[in-house]
């Protein structure tokens, strides 16, 4: 277990800085500006789509209701398409970790790799669809104060102060879970699973690729947990090339997102995602492994395979102590607070509580409430990532409520 404890010493300063400027991101960067440029099925709306979810700090779950409100926005499926495959597999927090741990040339290659398979990926949507009806009409917009640039009613400590609550508690608490699993799976193939094992691929980069995908495609990988499972998996013989499809196709695919895209966006579009993924994945894994020298992208784990006692200093150690406060107190403890203030909202008389299903991180708590919110009739609504519950003020439509919940992705139960 010497590896991994070096890793996390390597990665806690990286992913803590990630994480600061996912915060000042999200804090300064009015949300009006992703929607904007989404709609029509062009090359610009696919291109905008994918640089906007390259730097963005959002999950592989997170992902999904976004994108689905930008849909439901406006935007093509297309560009909706490209913002869903290029958003989870990186973002600041992400590259910052992989620059930490497997060094520049991966650090580079993995946005890049986001970059043309989104592209790709939304472009081809947009081909195998251009002959569809879209029924998909852009939400009215919002009247009065709701969706005016909220950041430019904040004054700047107010801005850092959001920021600093987004980085190190909300954001903490939907991907450091993630992290902490991607970390326990990297220990248990690095005890547990012989070296013998991994070398029946060790003559076939095509055989150890698609056992990669066989478990990457439906499993749920945040980018950042991705990467000790990477590391793990070129530990034990495995080529540079399959690391990276770990890094792509992991984060960008798994069975909820699959499940959304076909039910939202059709089976068409369902197809052209995973065929976008699992080709732009392999394509790349291949090109590191036979076009460019493996030496770029197995010199930093040379230290980790050595175990070096020097190898992480006294600065390092703090940040690791302070991260895995930070993740206690976000994954362990400020649930509970979160849980007795919606014990305490209880006490309030609610025109109906409705159970929503399907969440599984405050991205996706706040995009439920910002659908129901907008449905009419309602004048408030509280939801619970915990409970599941929603409970909302005024007199709307279950219906419309329904329809709200359901096209951003989540289901709902009365």
């Amino acid at each position: 277990m010497n590896e991994i404890i070096a890793l996390i010493n390597q990665m806690s300063p990286y992913l803590l800085l990630g994480f600061l400027f996912s915060g000042i991101l999200h804090a300064f960067v009015p949300q009006g500006v992703y929607n904007k440029y989404l709609s029509g099925n062009d090359f610009k709306s696919v291109f905008y789509a994918t640089l906007f979810g390259i730097p963005l700090p959002l999950c592989s779950c997170g992902v999904i209701p976004t994108a689905m409100s930008l849909r439901k926005e406006g935007a093509s499926k297309g560009a909706t398409t490209a913002f869903l495959i290029a958003t989870p597999q990186t973002g600041i927090d992400s590259i910052a970790a992989t620059y930490s741990i497997l060094g520049p040339a991966f650090a580079v290659i993995r946005p890049v790799a986001a970059l043309f398979t989104a592209l790709f990926g939304g472009l081809f949507v947009n081909a195998v669809s251009k002959n569809e009806k879209d029924n998909m009409v852009a939400a009215d917009e919002c009247k009065g104060d709701c969706c005016t640039t909220k950041n430019e009613k904040r004054s700047f400590s107010q801005k850092i102060v959001e920021a600093l609550k987004y980085a190190f508690v909300d954001m903490m608490g939907d991907i450091g879970k993630w992290l902490v699993i991607g970390l326990v799976i990297a220990g248990l193939i690095t005890v547990f699973v012989p070296k013998e094992f991994f070398s029946l691929f060790a003559d076939s980069t095509l055989l150890s690729m698609l056992f990669v995908l066989l478990l990457a495609i439906p499993m749920y990988l945040c980018a950042t947990g991705s990467i000790p499972i990477a590391v793990a998996l070129m530990l034990k013989g495995l080529s540079p090339g399959t690391a990276l499809l770990m890094l792509m196709a992991g984060p960008a695919s798994n069975a909820a997102s699959m499940l959304v895209v076909g039910k939202v966006l059709g089976k068409k579009t369902l197809i052209a995602y995973l065929a976008s993924i699992i080709c732009g994945a392999v394509l790349f894994g291949l090109a590191i492994d036979y076009l460019l020298p493996r030496e770029w992208f197995t010199e930093k784990l040379t230290a980790i395979a050595c175990c070096h006692s020097d190898g992480s200093s006294w600065f390092n150690i703090g940040c690791s102590i302070l991260l895995g406060i930070m993740l206690i107190y976000a994954i362990l403890i400020r649930p509970h607070h979160h849980h007795h203030e919606h014990e305490t909202t209880n006490n309030k008389t609610f025109n109906m509580i409705l159970h929503i299903t399907g969440m599984n991180c405050n991205h996706c708590r706040a995009n439920a409430e910002k659908a129901i919110a907008n449905v009419e009739g309602v004048t408030s609504v509280h939801v619970d990532l915990q409970s599941g519950e929603a409970q909302i003020d005024g007199n709307p439509s279950i219906e419309d409520v329904r329809k709200a919940v359901e096209a951003i992705g989540f289901g709902l139960k009365e």
